[in-house]
């Protein structure tokens, strides 16, 4: 019993050197920040909160919300008024257009006038 567990040990001090060796993406990986040690990417920030950078061809790129948050809450407010307002019957048909156009105005607005280009 004794003989196996020492046997185990040590297998396994032997194969944790090999594991954490063969895990490591190399060095020019951009898991290691290739981009950001070679300066290809400096990131700036407009007073909206959109941030762009300059790709290595040049071009430039930026990134923002897609509008999931307005989308949801102009969702729910919609819903909320098209219940309200269809008064008869049994009113899904307010609630469901009204939350079709909440999602629809909500999503613009939370996107905002910027365009990515």
């Amino acid at each position: 019993m004794l003989r196996h567990s020492i046997c185990a040990l040590s297998l396994a001090t032997l194969a944790l050197p090999t594991a954490s060796a063969l895990a490591r993406p190399p060095s020019w990986a951009p898991a290691h920040g290739y981009r950001a040690k070679s300066g290809a990417i400096a990131y700036r920030t407009t007073d909206n909160g959109i941030r762009y950078w300059q790709g290595s061809d040049g071009r430039y790129y930026c990134k923002r919300g897609n509008g999931t948050t307005g989308l949801l809450i102009g969702a729910a407010l919609g819903a909320l008024v098209g219940r309200a307002i269809d008064t008869r019957g049994e009113r899904v048909t307010g609630t469901v257009l009204g939350g079709v156009a909440g999602a629809v105005i909500g999503r613009e607005i939370d996107r905002g006038p910027t365009r990515c280009r």
